[in-house]
């Protein structure tokens, strides 16, 4: 070999970090991306039923994904989010909810009430800056689609001027009555 030739050799150790850095990275933008994410033990669980669960959560607009422990815990450390350390051991699935932050909660909570599978189980989650356990994901599945909260929140915003308008409107009526009684009474009087 001359002293000018250039090697592309990259050690294998090197690729390895080059990989891991960049699944660090893919993860961080799922964290980001994420409205919701649901950690589940899928230990004792058959194929079928993850493929069947799988589907269900493409169906909801939610990415499943297995990503190894560490992997998370960098990238999770390098958004500075906490609270997920003690959710992280043991064999992990992730459903990433991407249109809404129920459907990766409900969609497990269903599928194991219909499954009656005691294998499958929510970890933990993260919701808004806040980690929580398994009893946060089934409260987060219990509650309401979207477009129902949506609903709620405006008939709490249009209630009190409903409110107002029907004031308006007795006290309007009643100015009218008034009006119509000092009518009378003066027609009477001539």
């Amino acid at each position: 070999m001359s002293s000018g030739t250039v090697l592309n050799y990259v050690p294998k150790l090197s690729q390895n970090r080059l990989a891991k850095q960049e699944t660090v990275a893919q993860i961080k933008r799922r964290f980001q991306d994420a409205h919701s994410v649901v950690l589940i033990d899928y230990r004792g669980v058959t194929v079928a039923q993850v493929t069947e669960l799988r589907k269900l959560y493409r169906d909801a607009g939610v990415d499943y994904v297995v990503l190894k422990n560490k992997l998370v815990q960098r990238a999770v450390n390098e958004l500075g989010i906490t609270g997920l350390d003690g959710y992280l051991a043991g064999p992990s699935a992730f459903a990433f909810g991407v249109k809404d932050p129920v459907s990766p909660a409900k969609v497990l909570t269903d599928f194991v009430a219909k499954t009656k599978n005691e294998h499958l189980k929510a970890k933990g989650g993260y919701v808004g800056g806040s980690a929580f356990g398994p009893e946060g994901v089934k409260a987060l599945s219990e509650l309401p689609p979207k477009e129902v909260l949506i609903a709620r929140m405006m008939g709490s915003l249009n209630a009190p001027v409903t409110n107002f308008v029907g004031t308006l409107s007795a006290i309007l009526r009643s100015v009218v009555f008034a009006l119509e009684a000092v009518r009378k009474q003066k027609a009477g009087e001539e």
